[in-house]
């Protein structure tokens, strides 16, 4: 038997030569989310939807006809000079002139809620059709306002992206068809853009915060270190033996720095200071559990003390839920959290609403995770039941669409709903270009609520951006796709096509002093 005095004397347990490894801190980003896209808790489904395009129509109309006047105003076409009308019906045939409104797409592929009442589908999901467009002559283009509607024709529209809840004003004349024949068109463009810091800098203590930070990471305030987030999208957890189980796995290695060398950790990894999960974390395509092999194995014999099988009234179904996904998902973010924030975006396949906007997923589907959640702050006094401003928790649960600041820039993202509706009414590819034009439109979801379900605002509609994102990203979507498009007052937007992870196995990076954008793809070997 050796002691303990003598494993001491044989120096078996004598420290390590060598300097001791260093212990590496993940640096710290600053971030102020926006509640841009949050619901009151109690929301009434009684008013029109209408509403949504009057708004719509109300607050991007005005910057739509500055950029025709100043384009058009004075031109002259055949010896006549073009005029501005007021209303789509004040359109008078032969007469040169522009008019702005919505856009409203007659598809026949498209769904119709009259059909679906017509014919007794009072509760219909989510349409499933892969494309609206058709390319045939029964696909047409309306211009409409509160006055009326009116037929759009022309080569000139072939060049454009058209969606049902764009805003555009067109130039032509009316043809003998009474069809409006469009020489040009316009839209809004790019809105302003915040300088950077813009809402960080409104609080002085939140500015002088900023400096002190820079200068922590790297001795001078003007050279910080620089920083990255991550963003991924479409995990898709599903049960244990998911066929990329593999590589879930290795994605949260390479996260907490569990799969890379220490030289990596150090140079690479401690620059990650935040992870935007854009959508479709939980996969509804999970198999559902096994049943007893006696409910539907003839082979098997029957238990006839067994209780016959019946409807649960309390508690789930173990037939029909399977809590396997959520519980795996939960399990990613509890490993992931206590070494980096995360902000979460639910997305179409997520227990969320399936309306746009989607309410951020309930804390109730992450039991270990949502520790990290902020608690709901509320006042003293009579107005207790009023809640205060929160303070984002390490673990950021938001809406999708969601806005809102990373290290002073102004980032706006969904998590792919949007993107995928208006892919299906052009006959294009080009899902980046789709997202050029949504910023050009000035709205984030243009096709609400007339294929992409919606709640039906009434006083406000928050799918106009009013201020351009520096930052403009949708999850989930077939490839990686990225591109710098800019204004005409200097605006300069990124745009990126985040992979569906579960297809591709990719997550994205962005630099958040450049946003410079670099694909990492995860690949077990």
């Amino acid at each position: 038997m050796v002691t303990l005095d003598e494993v001491l004397g044989s120096g078996l347990l004598q420290k390590p030569s060598g300097d001791a490894p260093e212990a590496l801190q993940r640096q710290i980003t600053n971030y102020k989310p926006l509640q841009t896209f949050q619901l009151e808790k109690t929301r009434p489904y009684q008013q029109q939807y209408a509403d949504i395009y009057f708004l719509r129509l109300t607050k991007i109309r005005p910057a739509v006809e500055a950029a025709a006047s100043a384009a058009w105003e004075g031109t002259v076409l055949g010896g006549e000079k073009v005029k501005k009308v007021e209303r789509v019906l004040d359109v008078r045939q032969g007469e040169l002139c522009w008019v702005a409104g919505t856009v409203y797409m007659d598809m026949p592929l498209k769904p119709s809620i009259l059909e679906d009442v017509s014919k007794d589908r009072w509760i219909s999901a989510p349409t499933s059709v892969g494309h609206y467009y058709s390319g045939n002559v029964d696909d047409s283009i309306m211009l409409e306002d509160d006055s009326g509607r009116i037929r759009l024709v022309g080569n000139a529209l072939q060049n454009h992206f058209m969606v049902t809840g764009c805003i555009v004003a067109v130039m032509g004349t009316e043809n003998a068809n009474g069809e409006f024949e469009v020489i040009d068109l316009l839209f809004a463009e790019l809105p302003p853009q915040p300088e950077r810091w813009s809402l960080s800098k409104g609080k002085k203590e939140d500015s002088e915060d900023i400096e002190m930070m820079d200068a922590s990471f790297s001795g001078h305030p003007s050279k910080p270190p620089s920083k990255k987030i991550a963003i991924v999208s479409g995990l898709e957890f599903s049960n244990a033996d998911t066929p990329y189980a593999m590589e879930l796995n290795l994605l949260l290695e390479y996260l907490l720095g569990e799969a890379l060398d220490p030289s990596t950790q150090r140079d690479e990894l401690s620059h990650i200071t935040r992870l935007i999960i854009a959508g479709n974390s939980i996969s509804t395509t999970a198999a559902e559990h096994t049943k007893p092999a006696a409910a539907f194995d003839t082979t098997t014999p029957t238990n006839k003390f067994a209780p016959p099988n019946q409807h649960k009234k309390y508690g789930y179904d173990s037939s029909s839920y399977n809590p396997i996904p959520s519980q795996l998902f939960d399990n990613f973010l509890s490993e992931l959290l206590p070494t980096m924030p995360v902000t979460l975006l639910p997305g179409a396949l997520d227990p969320a609403n399936a309306s746009y906007p989607q309410q951020p997923i309930h804390p109730a589907m992450f039991p270990q995770s949502r520790t990290y959640m902020s608690p709901p702050k509320v006042g003293v006094g009579k107005d207790r039941d009023v809640p205060e401003e929160e303070e984002p928790g390490w673990f950021d649960n938001v809406t999708n669409p969601w806005e809102g600041e990373i290290e002073g820039w102004r980032v706006l993202g969904t998590g792919g709903q949007n993107l995928d509706d208006v892919f299906k009414y052009v006959e294009s590819e080009d899902r980046l270009g789709m997202m050029e034009a949504m910023c050009r439109w000035r709205c984030v979801a243009p096709t609400a609520p007339d294929t992409l379900w919606s709640y039906p605002f009434q006083e406000d509609e928050p799918f106009v951006i009013k201020e351009c994102p520096h930052l403009f990203f949708v999850g989930c979507q077939p490839e990686f796709g990225t591109k710098v498009t800019h204004g005409p007052d200097g605006q300069a937007v990124r745009l990126i096509a985040v992979p569906s992870f579960s297809e591709t196995r990719e997550v994205v990076l962005v630099d958040t002093e450049t946003l410079d954008v670099e694909r990492v793809k995860i690949v077990a070997e």
